[in-house]
């Protein structure tokens, strides 16, 4: 074979899989082209599957969540748990799951609850609650995925642990989301003698959309038109003792007002998560829009605050929940923000924001002296 032939065959073979390489099913999925998926986003026949694959449950699948899916069909089936539910599987043996308890007095599935309750715990009191709220900008995600969040909490037997599903914008709008949180904390109060629960000890937890929730849990006790009349348990409180906001939105009709901080969504669009929630166009819609954002209630009064977010965030702001922390501070609440420097929107979290988090429930919930104290950390690969 001629020299030249050679090289230049040899080209060809090099250059064939450049230029017949086809997209990736990831991208061709991400119509939107922001590197993670929505529900929306999928094949439909495979929307039935998203809770499962979005392990961190904050409403999208990421690059390394789709890819897991093909690496966990190897080992289906090798694991041991309790149960088979998407998002809980391989949930401990030694946590019991108790799913689907409605607490509006209806069978519409998105308002119930699961608990998760230790089988073996040394407490002879009543156990506090920490309860979690899923994210998916108010239209997607579940209450299914939190096992793998609380479990590490509910296997200490310190505590014992709780889902919310509430209605999504495809469904209902503002303030319906909130009615439906508040009547879930009330009858978990009304029922926490069955389960031995502390009715004085909730702790509510939640990312992106479901840190928005708990934020508002934690800023509106007794706010008139807030509390809804969902339920039968109209006699309970719905307050809370401590709030563990992940990136959850604090000032909707501001969230594309940051130049340092540009985010990759449009969210004054008809169409963006908040113009859903409030029902119209977000700048449209001032009066609702100021009226679902934490910071337009806080008082001296609000919940001890634990806030996790990411400088690098590309959906909820970073100055989002800077603002809120600042707010709280400056009226006497305990607010703690950890910063997560380069992180962005639940990605890049280092394993010590979970220490942090038994910290701060030790401290507000146990009684313990230890306490989180302002912190930034380096996001992890």
């Amino acid at each position: 074979m001629k020299p030249k032939f050679f090289t230049l065959l040899l080209f060809l073979l090099l250059l064939t899989p450049l230029v017949f390489a086809q997209p990736s099913r990831f991208d061709n999925w991400d119509k939107n082209q922001d590197g993670e998926l929505s529900r929306e986003e999928l094949p439909e026949a495979l929307r039935k599957n998203f809770d499962r694959v979005d392990k961190n449950g904050d409403g999208s699948i990421s690059r390394e969540e789709d890819a897991a899916v093909g690496a966990n069909r190897n080992t289906k089936g090798k694991g041991k748990g309790n149960n088979n539910r998407p998002g809980n599987s391989g949930l401990p043996d030694s946590i019991k799951f108790i799913r689907d308890l409605p607490y509006a007095d209806n069978d519409n599935p998105r308002q119930s609850l699961d608990l998760y309750l230790p089988k073996d715990h040394s407490a002879e009191k009543p156990l506090p609650l920490l309860v979690f709220i899923h994210g998916g900008g108010w239209r997607n995600g579940s209450k299914d995925g939190a096992g793998r969040r609380l479990a590490p909490f509910i296997e200490s037997g310190r505590y014992a642990g709780a889902s919310i599903g509430y209605r999504l914008t495809d469904e209902a709008v503002w303030p319906s989301q909130i009615h439906d949180c508040k009547a879930a904390l009330r009858w978990l109060r009304g029922n926490a003698a069955k389960y031995h629960l502390d009715p004085d000890r909730i702790a509510v937890w939640g990312t992106s959309a479901g840190g928005h929730l708990v934020a508002m849990l934690g800023v509106t006790h007794n706010v008139d038109g807030l509390e809804g009349e969902l339920g039968s348990h109209d006699n309970e409180d719905s307050s809370v003792q401590a709030v563990i906001n992940f990136f959850g939105p604090s000032e909707l009709h501001a969230m594309s007002g940051y130049e340092d901080y540009p985010s990759t969504m449009d969210h004054n669009a008809p169409d963006s998560p908040e113009s859903k929630l409030v029902g119209g166009p977000i700048q449209e819609n001032l009066k609702i829009s100021k009226n679902a954002s934490p910071i337009s209630h806080v008082s001296k009064d609000d919940a001890p605050t634990l806030i996790v977010h990411g400088t690098k965030d590309p959906l909820v702001p970073f100055p989002q929940s800077q603002n809120l922390d600042k707010l709280l501070d400056e009226l006497g609440v305990s607010s703690t923000l950890i910063t997560v420097e380069g992180a962005g929107h639940g990605r890049g979290f280092p394993p010590r924001i979970n220490d942090l988090i038994e910290t701060f429930l030790a401290h507000h919930l146990l009684g313990e002296e230890t306490t989180v104290s302002e912190e930034t950390l380096a996001s992890a690969p």
